[in-house]
């Protein structure tokens, strides 16, 4: 009896002794391959949180600071899945690889090529958001950007190996010789060799479903666009771009200053109005702060 009881202690300890050894480096066990995320039923949207954008002036919006509920914006940052592949929506304002994320709060200090100054926010870059939900950048089917401003391109380097989407207007002069204002190029600069289809059409269905479709809504850049989500359980869902910033431009029909054509915006606002209307569909303001705060986040989903 005795014998075996020290048989059995010797093939426990052994055991405890391969399992310890199995999940040195990093708690991660040499036995198990990585998990591969399954594709969904059906498409599902994830909200990233990719920071918040101190405002100082107002007026380049057209407001007085006590019309605006707050002035702070958010910064969101958009991951949708189908069964047929995978589409980021914008990518933030800050690169992950300009900061160590701590797990408090930080706020960086942008400088833009044209001098003007920002400071945003952040808490999560968004590599680890998506790798929360198990994707890498190189899992990403498409990305696509709303528009060429620096608080939606931060990381689209990352996402150089998918298919860009974009319109031909946007492209060009996002690499033309003088870049527009409000841009950091270093953070687009590889989209220039991307496999890249140009959008020729007012729609594209990114997945021929009707599911996710992307939308002309010129105005604030020139081929600035907007995302249509059809979604199963949610229903029909509008992520803006910039056509918006504030809840109070659309209620009070205000027009930021800085738009690449004032009434281009105003006549594509109209055109959204009426297809929100007709799709019976949601507007998600993506700057919208009260707005953004309402809604849940990765890895929380949509679907």
């Amino acid at each position: 009896m005795e014998r075996n009881a020290v048989r059995l202690l010797s093939a426990i300890t052994t055991a405890v002794f391969i399992l310890a050894a199995q999940t040195t480096g990093g708690g991660q066990t040499t036995s198990s391959a990585p998990h591969k995320v399954q594709p969904p039923r059906s498409a599902r949207l994830y909200v990233f949180h990719c920071g918040i954008l101190h405002i100082a002036d107002a007026g380049r919006f057209g407001f007085k600071k006590e019309e605006l509920a707050t002035t702070e914006m958010s910064v969101a940052c958009f991951l949708v899945t189908h069964p047929k592949g995978t589409l980021i929506w914008d990518t933030g304002a800050v690169p992950d690889n300009a900061w160590m994320p701590t797990g408090n709060r930080t706020t960086q200090h942008i400088v833009l090529p044209d001098l003007q100054q920002r400071d945003v926010t952040i808490v999560k870059p968004l590599k680890g958001q998506l790798a929360e939900v198990g994707y890498a950048p190189s899992d990403i089917t498409y990305l696509a950007l709303s528009h060429y401003h620096y608080d939606h391109t931060a990381n689209a380097n990352e996402f150089a190996g998918a298919t860009w989407l974009v319109r031909q207007a946007e492209r060009e002069a996002m690499f033309a010789e003088k870049s527009p204002g409000t841009t950091q190029p270093s953070t687009y600069s590889a989209l220039r060799n991307s496999n890249t289809l140009i959008l020729e059409n007012d729609e594209h269905d990114v997945f021929g479903d009707g599911t996710v479709v992307i939308k002309s809504a010129p105005g604030h850049t020139p081929g600035h666009q907007i995302l249509y989500l059809n979604l199963a359980k949610t229903g029909g869902v509008v992520l803006s771009g910039d056509l918006y910033h504030y809840p109070e431009e659309r209620k009070l029909e205000r027009v930021p200053t800085f738009e690449f054509n004032q009434e281009q915006t105003r006549a594509t606002r109209v055109a959204i109005d009426a297809f929100l209307t007709k799709m019976g569909a949601q507007l998600w303001i993506q700057h919208d702060f009260n707005g953004n705060a309402k809604l849940k986040k990765s890895p929380a989903f949509y679907e």
